[in-house]
């Protein structure tokens, strides 16, 4: 039976692995729809969330219960089970805000085809900065759960407050331009929406991150660094 409860535990973490593979590769896409202006792809991106990510976490899910009331775990393999539906549902959660994202690129398209394709329509620097450390952080994290690096995870959630000064930094300079040229207000509003979902993924990191901890260490660090 322990041997069993190990196969299947394995090929859980590997759905998950696949799971975020794909939750990465549709945020990079997301990010590349906003910076490249391709609304075409930002479309692509919604369809995966809606038709592959959004089954993948269901699947998941069902397969942990299946485990956990077939087995009846206890002590650590217990923790794994439940910490992989929080990861599960962290992760669906995560490319729930990607498509958010995509989204806005299709509203800003849709807005003003002309003016978004032109390049009087331009995506603030800092971004660039918020998304990569944002990236960072969720390859990280996704270490840290295969190699239940708890180390790792501290770190990740220490950089959560580097993402936050990003959008603190974004909101400052859109709002100072929104007051400059009132005309624009519904323009930025969508960048502000973006940067907003993309703080929020971080978050999901740190969730994720903490999780791992209590998984490895039976130690529940919510809200202590917060």
């Amino acid at each position: 039976m322990a041997h069993n409860i190990q196969t299947e535990i394995e090929t859980l973490k590997g759905h998950i692995v696949y799971l975020s593979t794909v939750v990465e590769e549709n945020m990079l896409c997301a990010i590349k729809a906003l910076v490249e202006k391709n609304p075409g792809l930002a479309y692509q991106v919604m369809q995966t969330d809606k038709c592959e990510i959004d089954h993948l976490e269901i699947d998941v899910e069902q397969e942990c219960l299946r485990i956990m009331a077939l087995h009846q775990p206890v002590a650590s393999d217990l923790r794994f089970l439940v910490t992989v539906l929080k990861v599960n549902s962290d992760l669906e959660r995560i490319g729930d805000l990607v498509a958010k994202i995509a989204d806005k690129v299709l509203l800003l398209y849709k807005a003003d085809p002309a003016q978004f394709l032109s390049d009087a329509m331009q995506i603030p620097d800092m971004f660039n900065g918020m998304f990569d450390k944002t990236v960072w952080m969720f390859r990280q994290t996704m270490d840290a759960f295969v190699h239940e690096d708890t180390d790792l995870a501290y770190k990740v959630c220490l950089t959560d407050d580097e993402v936050d000064q990003f959008k603190r930094a974004i909101y400052r300079e859109l709002e100072e331009s929104i007051m400059s040229d009132p005309a624009q207000h519904v323009y930025l509003a969508k960048l502000l929406s973006v940067a907003r979902s993309t703080e929020r993924i971080a978050d999901h990191c740190t969730n994720i991150c903490e999780d791992i901890i209590y998984m490895q260490q039976g130690r529940i660090v919510r809200h202590i660094h917060s």
